[in-house]
């Protein structure tokens, strides 16, 4: 997955440069694995889960994708505009402003993306 961004000067249908942002696994998350993903776009963070087979991005604001960073780093994810729900091995993601698009992933790799986050790997998707 790629974000293609332009500037927030060029207008809607005008020809621009574009540049292409990819997204951030956490450093924990071995090459070729599945992770958990960040990226950003202007004003928009956006979290997917490589082998979530519904391929569903979750897209917040990054107000509260540093909200869940923090909850993170204090041991309390699942408060906030995004909600984490752990069922069994199964974790689900998803903004609390579009319920019905849940980023599925598994605990195992949750885990991981939360030891990247402790380490402050996603914390510059948090600065507006």
């Amino acid at each position: 997955m790629h974000a293609w961004q332009k500037s927030s000067h060029c207008g809607s249908g005008d020809s621009c440069v574009h540049v292409a942002s990819t997204p951030q696994k956490s450093s924990y998350c071995g090459e070729g694995e599945s992770c958990v993903h960040v990226d950003a776009a202007p004003g928009t963070i956006h979290l997917t889960e490589s082998s979530d087979p519904t391929g569903a991005i979750v897209r917040t604001t990054p107000a509260a994708f540093s909200a869940l960073i923090q909850g993170i780093k204090a041991g309390h994810p699942t408060g906030g505009p995004l909600r984490v729900d752990a069922e069994g091995d199964t974790i689900r993601v998803r903004d609390q402003a579009a319920p019905d698009t849940v980023m599925t992933t598994s605990a195992g790799r949750w885990h991981t993306f939360e030891l990247g986050v402790r380490d402050g790997e996603f914390d510059h998707f948090a600065t507006p």
